[in-house]
C-alpha cells in the first residue's frame, strides 16, 4: 500500500484497492518543552525506526521497504540494506502529505530543463531517469510560545528644512533636506508566537534551496504513519536543544518588530528590550519535497520540486560553446553599431 497524493487513501499498485486514513480526531498534539530538552518524558512519544545512512553524503533517511532498488535520495548512491539499524526518534506531531504525484514531479523538472538558458542540448538525453526522483519528507521543528518583552529606545519623527547648498557644477540652489526629532519611547508587547518553522536537518550535500522551501501550513494533517507509505523519510540531526535556540532568535527578531510597530512614528530605536517566553512548546512535523540527483558529463547535479504546491530549484550545467558564441555575438553587434555610426 502506497500513499496517493493529494489524497486521504493508501492504494495497492497491484489490485487497485485503496483505505482511507484515519487521523486524531483531537487535532495535533503539541509537547511541552522543556521536559524534552531536560530529557524527561522523551521516550513518551518515541519510538525505534529502520534508518539506513548513506555511506556517499552521510544521509540519514528511513526507506520504505517497498522500493525494490535503494537509492539514496540526495546523491544516488545505492544503499546498502545490510547498513540498516534501529534508532529512537521523537515522534513526529503532523505531516503535510504530498499533495502532488512523483510523474507530475517529473515532467515539472523537463518543463524546467527546456527553460534552461546556455543548457547543452544534449542535457534532455542525458541519464534522467524518473525513478531516481524520490518524494522525501524533510524534518522541521515548530515552536510556540506566549511572548512578552519590555523596550526602551526612541520614536523619531521626520521633519524637513530647505537649505543653500552647493550642486556637482559649483552653483548654489535650493535643496529640501531630511532631519529626525527623536523622542523618548517605552513600554511592553504581548502576543502569542505560532509555528515557528526551523529546519531539523543539516545534510552536506543536497540542501533544499530557500526558494521552494516555503509550505502552506494550514495543510498539516496529524501524524499517521501511512501517509509515510512510498515515500523516504528523512531523520532530523539537528537536536531539539539547538533548534529551540534557533527558534529563541526568531522570536527575538518578532518581538524587536512588535516594538517598533508599539513605538510608532517614521522610525525607531531600541536602546534596551528584556524578552520572556512561556508555555512554550514544540512539535516534530515532516513536509514534502521531490529531489533527484542526476549526472551529465561526470558531474553531480540536484534539483528540487516542493511536494506541496510543485516550485522548482536546482543547479544545472552550463554550455561552454553557447556561451562563448552568445559573447561573440555581443562583440559583434556591438562592433558593426559603432563602426555605422561613425
Amino acid at each position: 500500500m502506497r500513499y496517493l497524493p493529494g489524497t486521504r487513501h493508501v492504494t495497492c499498485d497491484y489490485c487497485g484497492n485503496q483505505e482511507t486514513i484515519e487521523t486524531d480526531e483531537h487535532g495535533f498534539q503539541e509537547l511541552e518543552l522543556y521536559p524534552y530538552l531536560q530529557e524527561m518524558g522523551a521516550l513518551r512519544h518515541s519510538e525505534g525506526l529502520s534508518m539506513i545512512t548513506c555511506r556517499n553524503c552521510g544521509a540519514v533517511q528511513h526507506v520504505e521497504e517497498t522500493y525494490k532498488s535503494l537509492h539514496c535520495v540526495y546523491c544516488s548512491t545505492p544503499l546498502v540494506l545490510e547498513d540498516q539499524y534501529q534508532e529512537d526518534w521523537i515522534l513526529p506531531g503532523a505531516v503535510l502529505p504530498f499533495q502532488i504525484d512523483q510523474k507530475k514531479s517529473y515532467h515539472i523538472f523537463q518543463r524546467w530543463v527546456k527553460r534552461l538558458w546556455f543548457a547543452p542540448n544534449n542535457l534532455k538525453k542525458a541519464a534522467l531517469d524518473p525513478q531516481f526522483t524520490k518524494g522525501l519528507y524533510l524534518p522541521y521543528w515548530t515552536f510556540d510560545a506566549q511572548l512578552q518583552a519590555v523596550y526602551s529606545g526612541q520614536r523619531g519623527e521626520y521633519y524637513y528644512e530647505t537649505k543653500r547648498v552647493r550642486n556637482a557644477k559649483g552653483k548654489m540652489v535650493q535643496q529640501r533636506v531630511r532631519k529626525t526629532r527623536w523622542y523618548p519611547a517605552s513600554g511592553q508587547v504581548s502576543g502569542f508566537v505560532d509555528d515557528t518553522l526551523v529546519e531539523a536537518s543539516n545534510q552536506r550535500k543536497g540542501r533544499v534551496p530557500s526558494k521552494i522551501a516555503r509550505w502552506n501550513l494550514k495543510l498539516l494533517q496529524p501524524f499517521n504513519s501511512s501517509f509515510l507509505r512510498g515515500f523516504v523519510t528523512e531523520k532530523y540531526t539537528i537536536p531539539l536543544k539547538q533548534g529551540h535556540l534557533a527558534a529563541k532568535g526568531e522570536a527575538e527578531q518578532i518581538a524587536r518588530r512588535w516594538c517598533r510597530q508599539d513605538i510608532g512614528g517614521d522610525t525607531q530605536r531600541i536602546s534596551h528590550m528584556k524578552m520572556k517566553l512561556s508555555e512554550e512548546t514544540f512539535k516534530h512535523i515532516l513536509l514534502p519535497v521531490y529531489i533527484s540527483a542526476y549526472r551529465y558529463n561526470g558531474k553531480e547535479y540536484n534539483f528540487f520540486v516542493n511536494g506541496e504546491n510543485g516550485q522548482i530549484s536546482g543547479s544545472r550545467p552550463y554550455s561552454f560553446w553557447k556561451i562563448f558564441f552568445a559573447v561573440l555575438l555581443g562583440i559583434l553587434v556591438i562592433a558593426l553599431i559603432a563602426y555605422f555610426n561613425q
